[in-house]
């Protein structure tokens, strides 16, 4: 059976903004709201949720691949070591957004998030303490429920920007909460949102 004749028959419930892309419906049934527990895979989301500020998601996932290649595989400790000259490369990398403030943010979270981690003994271990070690259940049934930020993003917003992180706004990190499995907020009703409960549960 073709993709699109599976689209067709695919009448399985699914958050709002999943409903219009198949990138966007695959990112959603395989990865978002996944509880992570690698430190690349967190810098990752960092990165990428960072690179989204005032863009679509869809756009970000559609240069995915040109930011593992321009960022080195989300390698946190190589892409620590780039230098201006690095950044000055990137800003002609149509692969990724080419944003200096966003570039810089990249090669300087990554030297945060390193600079972190020895302290904690490993990110996800640190960040996993702000929901107790189990993701928070959200509440939204359709996409007026939806929140942009919450006070524990607040939280965690301030704590990140302490540590040395930029681009962490709160309501870029409830984005990123969301994304990593700190949060759970597929809509009540949508497929996914009891299997990734599952998974969330030790």
């Amino acid at each position: 059976m073709s993709s699109a004749a599976a689209d067709k028959t695919d009448r399985r419930k699914r958050c709002f903004w999943a409903q219009t892309d198949p990138l966007l419906r695959a990112y959603h049934d395989e990865e978002w709201g996944v509880p992570l527990h690698e430190d690349q895979r967190w810098y990752e989301k960092l990165l990428l949720d960072g690179a989204q500020a005032g863009l679509s998601w869809l756009t970000i996932l559609r240069k995915r691949e040109g930011y593992r290649q321009a960022f080195a595989g989300f390698d946190p400790a190589r892409v620590a070591r780039f230098t201006a000259a690095d950044a000055t490369r990137l800003m002609g990398d149509a692969g990724i957004v080419r944003n200096r403030l966003k570039i810089q943010s990249a090669i300087t979270n990554a030297r945060a998030f390193l600079a972190l981690a020895e302290a904690e003994g490993s990110f996800d271990a640190w960040i996993w303490r702000f929901v107790g070690g189990r993701p928070v259940r959200g509440t939204s049934r359709t996409r007026a429920d939806v929140l942009a930020r919450t006070p524990l993003s607040d939280a965690l917003s301030r704590e990140l920007k302490t540590r040395g992180f930029t681009f962490v706004g709160s309501t870029i990190v409830y984005a990123f909460m969301q994304a990593s499995g700190l949060v759970n907020d597929h809509l009540i009703g949508c497929f996914r949102r009891a299997e990734v409960q599952r998974l969330g549960t030790p």
